[in-house]
């Protein structure tokens, strides 16, 4: 379901926090095309819904406060853990 969700054309965005050049190494892990110059944003191609949730959650790792992430973790856990109720 998510290929029908691919957006058409590339999108660039731009990422303006402290810790951008962390995102930025990440992003490179992952292998999302993004450039990151001194006292400029990250600017992130994106090109999927996928790589956009991508970015999403390497910025939320980044910017988030730890007791944040760490509910989130717990939340996830909890789901997976509860029977389907399909």
């Amino acid at each position: 379901m998510l290929n029908d969700l691919n957006p058409q054309t590339n999108e660039m965005i731009e990422i303006q926090c402290t810790d951008h050049w962390q995102v930025y190494y990440r992003l490179q892990a992952l292998e999302i095309p993004c450039c990151c110059s001194y006292y400029q944003p990250l600017k992130v191609q994106v090109s999927s819904v996928a790589t956009a949730l991508q970015v999403w959650s390497v910025v939320q790792q980044v910017t988030l406060p730890r007791q944040a992430l760490v509910q989130r973790l717990n939340a996830c856990w909890q789901a997976s853990a509860s029977p389907n109720r399909d």
